[in-house]
């Protein structure tokens, strides 16, 4: 299971560049998903940061999921 767990940076990784590919478009549904992707990326990089002790890094995490919610929302205005 650490092994998994040490290896689960590299999806992360991939994950937030998708995420950032997809929120630079010009088209709203497109960014509308890269805000998903970058929700799922600090999901992934808060449980490798609790893994492995890297608790600036969770912190990080829980503010940039905030901001993304808050682009999502910015995203959609009529919402």
């Amino acid at each position: 299971m650490n092994e998994l767990l040490d290896a689960l940076q590299w999806p992360a990784m991939l994950t937030t560049l998708v995420a950032a590919w997809l929120v630079a478009s010009q088209h709203k549904r497109k960014r509308n998903w890269g805000f998903g992707w970058f929700i799922a990326s600090n999901v992934l990089w808060a449980i490798w940061g609790w893994h492995d002790g890297a608790y600036a890094l969770i912190a990080l995490q829980f503010g940039l999921f905030a901001l993304n919610l808050r682009g999502a929302r910015k995203n959609d205005p009529e919402a």
